[in-house]
């Protein structure tokens, strides 16, 4: 699949993704709304009754008043100093005697109406019960389900100021217990609550109001099914992102790997072409007539079909032991080794090839204890494939050096090369299987992409670590840490 196409399915993918994740949040928005607003309207309604039954107390406590008599009527008190004009005292409901019972009622509602309007304006907490509206408002929102605590406030119209808050006069002229003094922080979360409802509306104007504030308003507005929907969306969403993630990765690693393996059988098809053809070039001259009588010439084709064949079985023996690494499919065959010994023979045989290109090979062999217990193969093709490597990658007289040292439990390799390098993006797969630094132009280096990746496989079951650096043009340094005792796994 073209990379293009790839991209195409994973931008749709993410759109159709965010889309989700937009409507999700879309519905618990709403479902927070929703609750918002039945909050709201709970609490509008509970204050509405409260309101209600302040005034309807009122009108009790001034129907339960004792009679009375000025300017010849007998008149039953049903007001306190809330209905006063001058020195008469109007009730309600009250007795006139000498006149008819509705020649009464109308005398009455019409002096209630005139000395409502013309009274003095009484002060708000002279006509309220503290402990009534503190009773009363809990059991209005209990009613309503509303179980969560909560601050409120009768705020006087007149003076601007809270005069009863939280069962507390705000005043004096009362008991100790009964007056307190609260801090301005809690005035001022009052003042800005938005709930609230005027108090004695039948008033000319309205003396005051009942404030409400609810610290823990979110419990009920993210209560319900809230948190358990955004708790299950946001789960699954996750999951869906992480799978998505998840794919992608696959996808592109499919890919890459598909690449690599192509690049590998191209690679094969070559490094087996050229001894196959020698070989049907040798088998031809050896057939030829004219060599069949010639038995040295025989000898040398047969010798080369021969090396040619072993040279085959090499890299198809290079493919199988892969496949056995990725199995785990081997046993190590654990000896004491001297490292300084394996290391001389391998650069022995690497000058061989790095003097025809007029390089050079150093060895800077300072270990003190150089035994560690190892693989002796596996260990030699460690150290032959990492100077293998650095005569590949370095184009013109190459210049390769090894160094050794101890360190704490054992004995660190170092192999650098003043090759052409590698960049940040090669580094982080150098030891993947198949994988080839690219060389630009350059086509002339061989091999299939598994040398390195069976070092690391053999640092690993030798229980060793394997790091490198490299800056692009500058050259690759190798590190290898081999510890002096091998630890079998259990």
């Amino acid at each position: 699949m073209k990379e293009n196409a790839i991209w195409a399915i994973v931008g749709l993918m993410g759109a159709a993704l965010l889309a989700i994740i937009l409507l999700q949040a879309y519905w618990i928005n709403g479902a927070i709304t929703l609750n918002e607003s039945q909050f709201d309207k709970q609490i509008h309604e509970a204050l509405t009754r409260v309101a209600t039954g302040l005034k309807e107390f009122e009108d009790e406590e001034l129907d339960s008043k004792k009679p009375i008599s000025r300017g010849g009527l007998s008149m039953t008190m049903a007001g306190s100093s809330l209905l006063k004009s001058d020195d008469l005292i109007i009730s309600k409901g009250f007795e006139v005697s000498g006149l008819q019972q509705d020649e009464t009622a109308k005398m009455n509602a019409k002096l209630i109406q005139e000395l409502y309007k013309t009274r003095k304006p009484e002060r708000i907490e002279d006509r309220i019960d503290r402990k009534y509206l503190r009773d009363y408002l809990d059991r209005e929102l209990k009613n309503r389900g509303i179980n969560i605590g909560y601050e409120y406030g009768v705020l006087s119209n007149f003076t601007n100021q809270f005069e009863i808050q939280n069962g507390h006069y705000l005043i004096s002229g009362f008991s100790e217990e009964e007056v307190t003094e609260m801090p301005e922080d809690n005035n001022s979360v009052l003042r800005k609550s938005e709930y609230e409802v005027d108090l004695f509306t039948t008033d000319i104007n309205s003396p005051g109001k009942l404030v409400v504030y609810f610290p823990q308003k979110s419990s009920i507005v993210w209560g319900g099914n809230v948190w358990r929907t955004l708790i299950a969306a946001f789960i699954s969403t996750l999951i869906v992102l992480c799978c998505f993630l998840y794919t992608v990765k696959v996808i592109f690693t499919q890919k890459k790997l598909s690449e690599m393996k192509t690049d590998f059988i191209n690679n094969m098809t070559h490094e087996f072409k050229t001894p196959i053809a020698t070989i049907s070039l040798a088998a031809d001259s050896i057939t030829n007539p004219t060599i069949l009588s010639n038995e040295d010439k025989i000898k040398r084709f047969a010798k080369i079909i021969k090396q040619e064949n072993k040279r085959m079985n090499n890299q198809v023996e290079k493919v199988l032991q892969m496949a056995s690494l990725d199995k785990e499919d081997f046993d190590l065959n654990v000896t004491s080794l001297n490292l300084h010994e394996i290391i001389e023979q391998a650069a022995t045989n690497a000058r061989l090839q790095v003097e025809r290109k007029e390089g050079e090979v150093t060895t800077d062999l300072k270990a003190k204890d150089a035994y560690i217990e190892g693989d002796l193969t596996h260990i030699s093709n460690i150290i032959n494939n990492l100077l293998d490597n650095a005569n590949k990658y370095s184009p013109e007289k190459p210049k390769i050096s090894v160094h050794t040292r101890n360190v704490r439990g054992g004995v660190e390799v170092i192999v650098s090369d003043h090759g052409i390098g590698m960049n940040k993006e090669a580094l982080k797969h150098i030891f993947d299987k198949f994988y080839r630094v690219h060389t630009g132009n350059l086509h002339d280096v061989k091999g299939f992409g598994l040398g390195l990746s069976y070092v690391k496989a053999m640092m690993v079951a030798h229980k060793g670590q394997i790091n490198v650096k490299s800056e692009l043009g500058k050259g690759s340094t190798f590190i290898l840490t081999f510890s002096k005792k091998f630890r079998k796994t259990a």
